[in-house]
């Protein structure tokens, strides 16, 4: 990923937050057939290994798994991200000489893939992206409301992912290469949109 300074993010707790809140990643592989990209939840776990490692599964059916991976893999993150218009630039009445542009979040992150069959771990990754995203919900539904039978038919149909981290690359563009009255143009303009993930955005941009 292209990443000029004034871009590049290397707050930890930041990445990591944007990790978290993606509420889908893309796992991309690139093998001796080509490049192979699925979407997928993913979960990082914090404490394990030097940068963290994801956890997902794939479907068996899925020819990703049966690739072998050349080098490493790489899952992509999204975070926040809207349109910018160029008529929130004071230089549009001024000599016109503005474009439009988006800001937005990315993480990338890469480690060597591993994938695996193992029940009891393929039940645990599962249990936890589950009590992850029904955590919110008045009435979160458990892996364990299925019956046992049912949970385990439904494991052999999946395969399971794990990626150490052994490298990141994080991107917030928040209009940093603007100047504060552009900037604060633009966290207005945002802010004043229907779209919530608009006013996330602007809630991003400093003052």
């Amino acid at each position: 990923m292209y990443i000029p300074p004034a871009f590049r993010e290397t707050d930890q707790p930041f990445i990591q937050e944007t990790m978290h809140a993606a509420g889908l990643a893309n796992l991309v592989t690139a093998t001796a057939n080509g490049l192979m990209c699925t979407p997928l939840p993913l979960f990082l776990e914090e404490h394990e290994g030097d940068m963290g490692t994801l956890y997902g599964h794939v479907a068996k059916a899925n020819p990703q798994w049966k690739a072998p991976p050349v080098g490493e893999a790489m899952a992509i993150f999204m975070g926040p991200d809207a349109y910018v218009t160029p008529s929130w630039y004071a230089g549009k009445s001024l000599d016109g000489k503005v474009v439009p542009t988006w800001n937005y979040v990315a993480v990338h992150a890469y480690g060597p893939v591993e994938f695996f069959e193992n029940a009891d771990l393929l039940l645990d990754v599962v249990t936890r992206l589950t009590e992850r995203h029904e955590a919110s919900r008045p009435r979160p539904w458990a892996v364990n409301d299925a019956p046992p039978e049912f949970i385990q038919a439904q494991l052999r149909g999946i395969v399971g992912v794990r990626l150490p981290i052994t490298r990141i690359d994080a991107k917030r563009k928040m209009s940093q290469n603007r100047n504060s009255k552009d900037r604060a143009n633009v966290k207005a303009g945002l802010s004043e949109s229907d779209d919530v993930r608009e006013h996330q955005v602007a809630a991003l941009i400093a003052e």
